[in-house]
């Protein structure tokens, strides 16, 4: 027999307390929580992380400047669009936003107009971003992560839920990961270069920096370790 379903209870909350208030922007953070990868994904393809680095300066600039230098012929690319991306990693620590005012003035104001100018700079976690002399970073892990067939698949979460035989992925695409990325052209360099971009650089700190990955002719690949012990 099927039991008769559950009934929903009424919640009575006190909307004033400061703790429901607390809730109500948590749940809001949440609910808004994929803007934060998307904004970084956005960056990665924007080359970004680089161009501020610029070989180690890492000069603030603002997102007029960084536009001119990652689209220098495209009259319709947004500089307010960038900057409100810049200004949402600034707040989860990927950029620090550097303010600096100026006074203006036109010969139909009497008063002077006080303009602000954003420019941003990395920080540690941005530098990560940031290609190595060997052409790493965790860019490619963002962009492996944040693939649009993958990202298809996450409304399919729920699934795994109601019917575990079958995976979100398979059910978004019809058929497994390896087999559908495999259909992808350069699905599988990118993927080489998110693992090296992140297993590199964790065992160049445990190793030291005679580490250089897996390199070697016998098919399978090889470690190749030069340390003084």
């Amino acid at each position: 027999m099927t039991p008769p379903p559950a009934s929903k209870a009424t919640v009575v909350v006190d909307e004033t307390a400061e703790s429901r208030k607390r809730a109500r922007l948590a749940i809001l953070e949440l609910a808004n929580m994929i803007s934060v990868p998307m904004a970084l994904n956005a960056i990665v393809q924007l080359d970004v992380a680089d161009t501020i680095w610029s070989s180690g300066s890492n000069t603030p600039l603002s997102a007029s400047q960084i536009l001119s230098l990652i689209l220098p012929n495209s009259p319709s690319a947004d500089a307010d669009n960038l900057q409100r991306l810049l200004r949402l990693l600034t707040s989860y620590g990927v950029f620090n936003e550097h303010l600096s005012s100026s006074s203006s003035s036109s010969p139909s104001s009497l008063s002077a107009t006080t303009v602000v100018e954003r420019t941003y700079s990395q920080t540690e976690i941005g530098k990560t971003l940031v290609m190595d002399a060997d052409g790493l970073s965790y860019g490619a892990y963002v962009l492996q992560h944040h693939h649009e067939a993958l990202i298809k698949a996450w409304p399919m979460v729920r699934t795994a839920v109601e019917d575990s035989t079958t995976e979100p992925f398979v059910r978004a695409h019809g058929e497994k990961a390896y087999t559908y990325y495999g259909k992808i052209e350069g699905m599988n360099e990118l993927t080489q270069k998110a693992m090296a971009g992140v297993s590199v650089p964790l065992l160049r700190a445990v190793l030291g920096y005679g580490y250089y990955g897996f390199v070697g002719g016998d098919g399978c690949g090889g470690v190749k370790v030069e340390r003084d012990w």
